[in-house]
């Protein structure tokens, strides 16, 4: 049945299909771990094949195109569906709904020297079923070309060249990446050198990010503009590594608090360090301050992360997290200074809550919680969230940056609320995997001011499918 025919699901029956896979890692495990697979928008060098595995170990005969292709030519498809939903919308009770997301990419490389290949990415992503809130960008987007780059030089090169549409993303993806959580996903028409030595890398690019436009090509332009450089040593401190940056970003035709619109130029400098401490713990941090201007307005804003990991010496795998992020927001939105820290271009899924209602912007948050491995293969984690307003002027925003609630006078309170999480992934094979989860709000002062102040409650269950290559 299609999926446009098809009956929508009750937010109660998701709700419980998402609970029941939260606590199903009891399940046995069916299959291998996977090995590691080649990240999109990454190229290689063709190396002769492996002798064949045993044919019960072989993947099925779908996933062997590449056997048949010639070794300069590689390909591979992923489709992925996956069901979710809310309850609460906007913090509103009864604005609940539940839709599928499709999404069907096709990658095909071309190497037909070691240092030279040429790759492509087509995509079609769709809504099915949504009824409640907008059903466009970024649910939807139809067939179009989502990446097409030429590399020079290898991953292993001093000096390496990306050219033409492709994802960008550095550390731990705050600020940059492909948010590819997001149906559509991000990429950029940019141009990107790499510099390597054995203890230290930069990676240098001009870039404009790409309008997902529906009915015709995509495109970048349109006055945005982006530029950056991002390094990486491992040669400054002990068992870690230290990664400054800098990125420009300029736009056209933006709102600022006073005069008309006007141009928008800012720079963003920062550094992200991480690394291994005593006693099995991690660490990872990351500050950024910004300033500029957007028309007649200037801009003084920054932001921090803070966290701490350990494993733990039980069976299962166990880690725990504690985490702080600290993001500026505006003190005063009609006197001519924006202190609302700009994430710019991030992947920021479940980086501040799984509900995604919250994002890096104007925000204290504090993070605890884990993630154990019962069985083989499956991973189950669950975290617990609270934030505050860092100003109580601003507002609060999402974790795409767009506002969700505000109060121009000031807040009251500044807590906007806690949220309880859950979720569970495994491979059941290397080109089946499964992932299901839930996050619950539970709105604070803030939001019960602001907006109706209903709880919101977020549950989704996913499925991706590799086919053409064994993995």
């Amino acid at each position: 049945m299609s999926m446009s025919t098809r009956r929508r699901p009750t937010f109660k029956e998701w709700r419980t299909l998402c609970a029941l896979l939260v606590l199903s890692a009891a399940a046995p495990a069916r299959a291998q771990t996977p090995a590691p697979s080649q990240a999109p928008g990454t190229s290689q060098a063709p190396v002769a094949p492996p002798s064949a595995p045993p044919q019960s170990a072989r993947p099925p005969l779908p996933n062997r195109a590449n056997d048949a292709l010639p070794l300069w030519l590689r390909v591979r498809g992923e489709f992925r569906e996956r069901v979710e939903g809310f309850a609460g919308l906007g913090f509103v009770d009864g604005r609940d709904d539940a839709y599928g997301l499709s999404r069907f990419r096709f990658n095909a490389t071309v190497t037909p020297t070691p240092l030279f290949s040429f790759q492509l990415q087509a995509q079609d992503a769709r809504v099915a079923d949504k009824e409640v809130g907008p059903t466009g960008i970024p649910f939807h987007g139809s067939f179009d070309l989502r990446m097409a780059f030429a590399d020079v030089g290898s991953t292993k090169s001093p000096i390496a060249v990306r050219a033409g549409r492709q994802e960008l993303a550095f550390g731990e993806q705050r600020l940059v990446g492909p948010v590819s959580w997001l149906n559509t996903a991000r990429t950029f028409d940019a141009v990107r050198v790499t510099l390597r030595q054995p203890k230290f890398q930069v990676d240098a690019f001009g870039a404009s990010v790409v309008r997902i436009l529906d009915k015709e090509f995509d495109k970048s332009g349109n006055g945005n503009r982006f530029f950056g450089a991002y390094a990486t040593t491992a040669a400054i401190i002990p068992n870690g590594s230290v990664e400054p940056y800098v990125f420009w970003r300029g736009d056209r035709n933006q709102k600022p608090e006073l005069g008309p619109t006007g141009d928008l130029q800012e720079t963003t400098v920062g550094a992200r360090v991480a690394g291994k401490l005593p006693v099995r713990f991690d660490y990872s941090t990351e500050m950024a301050v910004q300033d500029g201007s957007v028309g007649s307005d200037t801009i003084r804003a920054w932001a921090g992360h803070w966290q701490l990991r350990q494993s733990l010496p039980v069976a299962y795998a166990v880690h725990v997290i504690g985490e702080y992020n600290y993001a500026s927001g505006d003190k005063d939105p009609a006197d001519g200074k924006r202190g609302t820290f700009d994430h710019l271009y991030p992947t920021p899924h479940d980086k501040y809550g799984l509900a995604n209602q919250v994002g890096w912007r104007n925000i204290e948050h504090l993070r605890f919680g884990g993630d154990l491995t019962p069985r083989k293969a499956w991973v189950v984690s669950s975290n617990y969230h609270s934030w505050w307003l860092a100003e109580a002027r601003d507002g609060l925003y999402s974790a795409v940056g767009a506002p969700v609630a505000r109060i121009a006078s000031g807040a009251t309170s500044k807590h906007v609320g806690q949220e309880i999480d859950a979720q569970i992934s495994h491979p059941f094979t290397p080109q089946l995997q499964i992932a299901g989860g839930i996050a619950h709000i539970f709105p604070g002062g803030f939001l019960k001011q602001a907006t109706p102040g209903a709880s919101y409650t977020y549950p989704f269950v996913m499925a991706t499918y590799i086919f053409l290559a064994d993995k």
